[in-house]
């Protein structure tokens, strides 16, 4: 093969969570050569489904060709069988197509250059530059979280939101859980936003959307100095249903928002009314509470969410929450 042509790459790799050493691999070829194609195998092992990895590096390096590799094999090793196996699958990947060189971090870079007549391309395979490893990530990945991208980072946090009428216990309830589980909270952006603008205790339409693109905004970095779990204190749907109740109506633009929150958090948890009422001068009395309890439940049920109610003490709610956190796998 003449490799002063059309320089085509190739790696390949679980990705299972794409971290900067891969990072390390991509840019290297990248920078060496004119088209890389990444390869992902798919894994029974792994939980982090295929589509979602995938998606990490088609967004960090959309001109790069990702192909998904479905039905993968799973056997790794040297012995010849098995080097004869993942070649041939590789091959049959390929269809045809010619590489002139393979990127790997791994000795089996040394088999699979043979196979595709291709210029054997090993990237830091000390682990020198890049000290890390997927397995030492998934085993703690806030403890690693330097070398994941942004993007990677916020998929592997499970985010919770509280939601309930006011009055219902939610921030004491968010902070306490965040102290609990040594994470981050999102406090309700509204109650801030109120406190600055409110005119005779009403909010715009306008400032309504404003209240829930800030609260999305710093949900967002917030997320990012996250240990594992994000507990937020209300949600667009919410900012949504007051709109709704303050004026009969609600923005398109935050309508899609609250819209897209049905996807946004991986648990929903709905504080109930069990508590004392506190009649602050913001509020609109227990009876308003009961009525916008029901509001909120009616709509979560409309959309289809599954949620969890919290009753009875802070510490029986944080033991509620645990019970359902304990049993959760998100991928």
């Amino acid at each position: 093969m003449e490799h002063n042509k059309h320089k085509v790459g190739l790696t390949l790799g679980k990705f299972a969570p794409f971290h900067k050493g891969h990072q390390l691999l991509i840019e290297t070829a990248i920078n060496e050569i004119d088209e890389l194609i990444v390869l992902i195998y798919d894994d029974p092992v792994i939980n982090i489904p295929l589509s979602t990895r995938a998606d990490w590096i088609r967004k960090i390096y959309p001109n790069i060709k990702v192909i998904e590799g479905v039905n993968s094999p799973n056997d790794s090793g040297y012995t010849a069988d098995i080097m004869k196996i993942q070649e041939d699958y590789v091959l049959s990947i390929l269809d045809n197509r010619e590489i002139s060189h393979f990127y790997s971090s791994e000795p089996y870079g040394e088999h699979m250059s043979l196979a595709l007549n291709a210029i054997d391309r090993q990237v830091d395979l000390s682990r020198n530059i890049i000290p890390i490893s997927a397995t030492k990530i998934r085993e703690n990945s806030f403890k690693h979280k330097e070398f994941l991208h942004p993007e990677v980072y916020k998929d592997l946090i499970t985010k919770v939101v509280l939601l309930g009428a006011p009055s219902t216990g939610k921030t004491t309830l968010a902070e306490k859980l965040a102290a609990h589980f040594d994470t981050q909270w999102m406090p309700e952006y509204g109650r801030e936003y109120w406190e600055n603008h409110q005119v005779n205790k009403r909010l715009t339409l306008e400032d309504l959307l404003i209240i829930a693109e800030t609260h999305i905004e710093r949900e967002d970095a917030l997320v990012l100095k996250s240990n594992q779990i994000l507990f937020s204190d209300t949600n667009a749907i919410t900012t949504y249903l007051f709109s709704l109740d303050y004026h009969g109506e609600a923005l398109s633009a935050l309508e899609n928002l609250a819209k897209r929150a049905e996807k946004r958090h991986d648990i929903i948890f709905v504080c109930d009314t069990d508590i004392p009422y506190d009649d602050t001068w913001d509020r609109s009395g227990d009876v308003k509470r009961k009525e916008f309890q029901e509001k909120i439940i009616e709509d979560l049920n409309t959309r289809n969410l599954k949620y969890y109610m919290l009753n009875g003490t802070i510490a029986e709610r944080i033991e509620q929450v645990s019970k359902v956190l304990s049993a959760y796998k998100k991928y």
